[in-house]
């Protein structure tokens, strides 16, 4: 299967928030259900594309497989880079059906290629410790562990921070 990565249109931004949303919900990453007010913010690609950048995986059909926000240059959605040498990704999302060919891998490579053309030297990343795919993905692109750098958005939700240099 031949895998488009881009930025994501304006038409495909509704489309994008609502994937990034069921998938954290199916996948049990919200720590209120469909309750959790993480929700919104996940839901609303439209305001991340708005101060980073939403790409998106399109199939040879042009549907949407996946999408991650690239966050290059820190504003509101960085979380863990600091300072101008380090960008960092976030709510990458790979369609259930769609997963296990490569789209997740597709979508971080866009983002360490972007980050390197950027001139950034490290990309980071925040990641809940249930992600147990998701870390061997990192680990393949050469993301390491950097637990000095662990955290809590909210008080008993644990993230883990992983770095890969460029």
């Amino acid at each position: 299967m031949d895998i488009t990565i881009r930025a994501a249109e304006p038409g495909e931004l509704t489309e994008a928030g609502e994937l990034t949303a069921g998938v954290y919900l199916r996948d049990g990453l919200l720590t209120h259900g469909a309750t959790d007010p993480y929700l919104t913010e996940l839901r609303d690609a439209g305001r991340r594309a708005a101060h980073a950048l939403v790409l998106v995986a399109l199939g040879d059909d042009g549907a949407l497989l996946g999408s991650v926000t690239h966050v290059p240059d820190g504003g509101p959605y960085a979380e863990v880079a600091t300072g101008a040498g380090e960008a960092e990704f976030r709510m990458l999302v790979v369609r259930p059906e769609a997963r296990g060919r490569g789209v997740g891998e597709a979508l971080v490579r866009e983002c360490l290629q972007r980050a390197r053309r950027a001139g950034k030297r490290r990309v980071v990343i925040s990641s809940s410790s249930q992600m147990h795919t998701a870390h061997r993905l990192y680990g393949r692109l050469g993301f390491v562990r950097a637990p000095e750098r662990d955290w809590e958005p909210i008080p008993g939700v644990a993230l883990h921070v992983f770095a890969c240099e460029l």
